[in-house]
């Protein structure tokens, strides 16, 4: 009895190592550009303030009690910058919490992801799918602009990508994706593009005037190795989605059949895509097929679904339309020479033993592939009205 209870004495004893959540530095957002040192990089975190972030006062005395504390240091590496942080912070960076990674283009074209990479994925506090997305604007300065709706703006960029379905202006990558992508012998990494843009919304106070700068989403930047090499411009990122992730929805946007200088609006309900590869003249090649359903949402011309004969006119155009956008990307993948598109991870899966022949020259066989596209569309509602919509004057 007395050796049973020498065994259960340890277990009644407290936490070891606990650090309460009020010594923690809790990261909402991270943000990498260039250091002013030749390869060093400038490591901005984002830290929550819990009190303010709810709205209570909680600020020391002389503060303003904002919602979130930016801090940057500089080093040769991420986690020496990171370490420099400690000389100036009185609490210990805790990373669980964070919502995105923001990375600045130079940074991207120049230096590269690969060790940004390394550090974030060995981290055990960093969750996979935290968001990585690419700008042209200072990284420090994104994760610093609050908006108007959210009062963290690590957590505004989080709902800006929970919610990008809807837009279809950007892919929606984490973590996660950029590793796989990273380390595939088949494919080459894309990310989310956002930058700072000027809207006509205002949170300011009575009397001041201006906008503040938002962060919009602003199509994704190209990879080839761990070195950014081109863009996908918002508008082109329909043509991109369909390879990469499954389309929920998104807008189309034609030319009335009836009159070519209005405009018509198709919402894309549903949508579904499929790449076939095959070896044509002992060289890979690809056939996409897309269908797509939707319903006309705004007509700026007279519009009903009981003309069949306006209605498939205005198929054709999406369809047309749609597939324009993804041969544009497919060329932008071919002059880049990077499969970003997942071309080589679909050809080793139908053809596993022709790819080992290809794979070390994939991105040089790139401008030597083709891809025929077929698209087709069904307009089989248009909202809630039926017939055109005239004035009755």
């Amino acid at each position: 009895m007395f050796s049973l209870v020498f065994f259960l004495i340890p277990l009644l004893t407290s936490c070891t190592g606990k650090i309460e959540i009020d010594e923690l530095a809790l990261v909402m957002a991270v943000g990498l550009d260039k250091g002013e040192k030749e390869g060093s990089i400038r490591v901005t975190t984002q830290v929550a303030r819990p009190a303010d972030a709810r709205g209570q006062t909680g600020a020391p005395s002389g503060q303003t009690g904002d919602p979130i504390w930016s801090a940057s240091a500089e080093g040769e590496t991420i986690f020496e910058a990171i370490r420099n942080l400690a000389s100036f912070s009185s609490r210990r960076v805790f990373w669980a919490h964070n919502y995105a990674i923001v990375i600045n283009e130079d940074l991207a074209r120049e230096i590269g992801i690969g060790d940004i990479i390394d550090f974030f994925t060995r981290n055990p506090q960093l969750r996979m799918r935290t968001w990585v997305v690419v700008t042209p604007d200072k990284a420090s300065e994104v994760i610093s602009t609050i908006t108007g709706l959210e009062v963290v703006p690590g957590e505004a960029i989080d709902k800006l990508f929970r919610y990008t379905t809807i837009s279809t202006h950007a892919p929606q990558t984490q973590m996660m994706d950029l590793q796989a992508a990273y380390l595939s012998e088949e494919t080459q990494p894309v990310l989310a593009r956002v930058k700072l843009q000027k809207r006509g919304v205002s949170n300011k106070k009575e009397g001041q005037s201006g906008s503040y700068k938002q962060v919009d989403l602003a199509g994704a930047g190209i990879f080839k190795d761990d070195k950014l090499v081109g863009i996908v411009q918002p508008d082109e990122v329909k043509g991109l989605l369909p390879f990469i992730e499954t389309v929920e929805s998104g807008v189309i946007g034609i030319n009335c059949p009836s009159d070519p200088t209005k405009k018509l609006s198709v919402e894309v309900l549903d949508q579904s895509f499929d790449l076939k590869p095959m070896v044509k003249n002992n060289l890979p090649a690809f056939e996409a097929t897309i269908d797509i359903y939707g319903a006309v949402v705004e007509a700026g011309c007279p519009f009903t679904l009981k003309d069949r004969d306006q209605v498939e006119k205005i198929e054709k155009l999406v369809a047309e339309e749609i597939k324009s956008q993804i041969e544009t990307v497919f060329n932008k993948a071919q002059v880049e020479k990077s499969d970003f598109l997942q071309l080589g991870k679909v050809f080793n899966n139908r053809y596993p033993l022709e790819w080992k022949g290809f794979k070390d020259e994939w991105g040089d066989l790139l401008p030597s592939i083709t891809l025929k596209v077929h698209s087709t569309a069904h307009v089989n509602e248009s909202a809630l009205l039926y017939n055109p919509t005239e004035s009755g004057k």
